[in-house]
């Protein structure tokens, strides 16, 4: 009976340790969400500054704020049209370890597509990429608030 509970309690402080010592690092990813085309070069945004106070949305590209996560920065470029969402490109998003690209390629066209259908940031969170989410929405949201939407 000791011999198990000192083997279940040394199991769990190496899965504690384990999850501890998870490298964090960020890389540009232009090819996520639209992105650049092979060989081209990276779309430059237009516009980054915030439209005047209780103006009308201006059409244009507005880059979102980075949103720094507990696995790296995500930031985003939203495109306005006609004062809706139009397009969003990823910029930068946690790509450290090959689990991080993992969710990365899982989460971001699903946050896109849903950032797409609803106009707007006011999406859910991808199940298993929560702070990659939370990093969309918050860097989603600047760009549309700098855009005046």
């Amino acid at each position: 009976m000791r011999r198990a509970v000192l083997t279940a309690a040394s199991t769990c402080s190496l899965i504690v340790l384990l999850l501890a010592l998870k490298p964090h690092h960020t890389a540009a990813i232009p090819a996520l969400g639209g992105g650049t085309p092979p060989g081209g070069t990276a779309p430059s945004p237009t516009r980054s500054e915030p439209a005047a106070s209780g103006s009308h949305p201006v059409d244009g590209t507005y880059t979102g704020d980075p949103v720094d996560t507990r696995y790296g920065t995500v930031q985003v470029v939203a495109t306005v049209q006609g004062g809706r969402l139009t397009d969003v490109k990823v910029v930068q998003v946690p790509s450290g370890s090959g689990r991080d690209q993992q969710i990365t390629a899982y989460a971001v066209p699903r946050l896109t597509q849903e950032a797409l259908t609803a106009h707007s940031a006011h999406i859910d969170a991808v199940s298993g990429a929560s702070y990659t989410s939370q990093g969309y929405i918050q860097s989603l949201q600047s760009a549309l608030d700098k855009a005046g939407v």
